[in-house]
C-alpha cells in the first residue's frame, strides 16, 4: 500500500483583512467586554459585597478585607494561571488574556470612585449579573480570558471524571461559603444568584444566536423533507436507513445541524410535510467546520437528500 503524500500547509498570507479578523476586531470587542465587566463589578456588585466567582471573587474578598485595589489583585492572582494557559492554548491566547486583564483592571480603577447605580439589592444582583455576563461573554467569544479558574479546571478535568464546568462550580461554592462566613449568609446567597445569572448570560453571548442544534428526523418522506430544509434554510441533511422495530417497515433517518433561530422554521417544515415524522432536537456543544454558516444554494432536484 503506497504511503500517502503529506501536503505542506501553505503559510497564511498576511493581509489587512486577516489582521482585522484575527486581531483588530477581537481586541475591540475584548476592550468593550472588559469595560462592561469592570462597570458591573464596581457600580453594582462591589458596593454591596456581592462576589463574582473564581479568581476575581477571591480578589474581591482580599480587597474587602485588606483594602488593596481590586484591579491590582486581579492581575497578580491571575498571572500564574495565564502562563499555565499559554502552554495549552498558545501565544495568541496569552496576549489576548493579558490585554483583557489590563483593560479590566484599569477600568476597575476608573469606576472605583463613582457612586453606585442603584441601592436596591435585587436590581444590583440582576443587572450586575447580566452586565458582568455580557462583558465576560464578549471576552471569551473573542479569545480572551479574565479568570484563571477555567484554565486550572481544564487541567484537572483531564485527570478526573469531572467536567470543567463541575470543577469551576466546586471552586465557586467554596468561595461563596467563605464569603458567607466572612460577610454573612445573605452576601453568599446574593453572590450565588448573581453567579447563575452571569453564567447563563455568558453562554448566550459567547455562543450567540448561532448556537448549534442537531436535528434527527425519522420519516417515510425523506426526500421531500430534505429538499424543503435545503430550499428554505440552506442546510444539508445526511440520510441514513432505519427500520421500525414494531412495524418492521423501512424508515429514512435525516440528520442536520441548524441554529437556534431556525428551530421554528424546521418545525413548520416537518408539520407541513409529514404528520407522521418523528423529530428530536438537541444542543450542540461545538461545531467544527463551516456547515452552520453555510449560505443557501440552489436546489439540486436530482439529489434525494443532499448528503454532506
Amino acid at each position: 500500500m503506497p504511503t500517502p503524500v503529506k501536503r505542506k500547509r501553505q503559510p497564511q498570507q498576511i493581509t489587512f483583512a486577516f489582521i482585522f479578523k484575527q486581531w483588530i476586531a477581537p481586541l475591540f470587542f475584548i476592550t468593550v467586554g472588559a469595560i462592561v465587566a469592570a462597570f458591573a463589578l464596581e457600580e453594582f456588585l462591589v458596593p454591596f459585597t456581592i462576589l463574582d466567582g473564581g479568581v476575581v471573587g477571591i480578589s474581591m474578598i482580599i480587597s474587602q478585607l485588606s483594602g488593596m485595589p481590586l484591579g491590582i489583585l486581579t492581575i497578580v492572582l491571575n498571572v500564574p494561571f495565564m502562563f499555565l494557559g499559554f502552554k495549552r492554548l498558545g501565544i495568541r491566547f496569552l496576549i489576548k488574556a493579558i490585554y483583557a486583564m489590563a483593560v479590566f483592571s484599569s477600568f476597575l480603577g476608573v469606576f472605583e470612585d463613582m457612586p453606585a447605580v442603584t441601592e436596591q439589592e435585587i436590581l444590583v444582583v440582576v443587572f450586575g449579573g447580566v452586565l458582568l455576563g455580557v462583558g465576560v461573554g464578549l471576552i471569551l467569544r473573542h479569545g480572551g480570558c479574565l479568570d484563571g479558574t477555567e484554565i486550572v479546571a481544564m487541567f484537572l478535568s483531564k485527570n478526573t471524571e469531572f467536567s470543567v464546568g463541575q470543577i469551576v462550580l466546586f471552586f465557586n461554592i467554596i468561595i461563596y461559603a467563605v464569603a458567607g462566613f466572612l460577610f454573612g449568609p445573605n452576601r453568599a446567597l446574593y453572590s450565588l444568584l448573581t453567579y447563575f445569572i452571569t453564567s447563563k448570560i455568558i453562554d448566550i453571548v459567547e455562543n450567540g444566536m448561532e448556537q448549534g442544534k442537531s436535528v434527527m428526523i425519522i420519516t417515510d418522506h425523506g426526500k421531500e423533507i430534505a429538499d424543503a430544509i435545503y430550499t428554505q434554510l440552506g442546510r444539508t441533511c445526511t440520510q441514513m436507513e432505519g427500520k421500525g422495530m414494531v412495524s418492521s417497515g423501512k424508515k429514512t433517518v435525516l440528520y442536520c445541524v441548524i441554529t437556534r433561530v431556525e428551530v421554528p422554521a424546521i418545525k413548520k417544515i416537518i408539520n407541513d410535510a409529514d404528520v407522521s415524522a418523528f423529530m428530536t432536537i438537541s444542543d450542540v456543544s461545538e461545531i467544527v467546520g463551516n456547515h452552520i454558516k453555510k449560505k443557501k444554494a440552489p436546489v439540486n432536484k436530482n439529489s434525494a437528500a443532499h448528503p454532506k
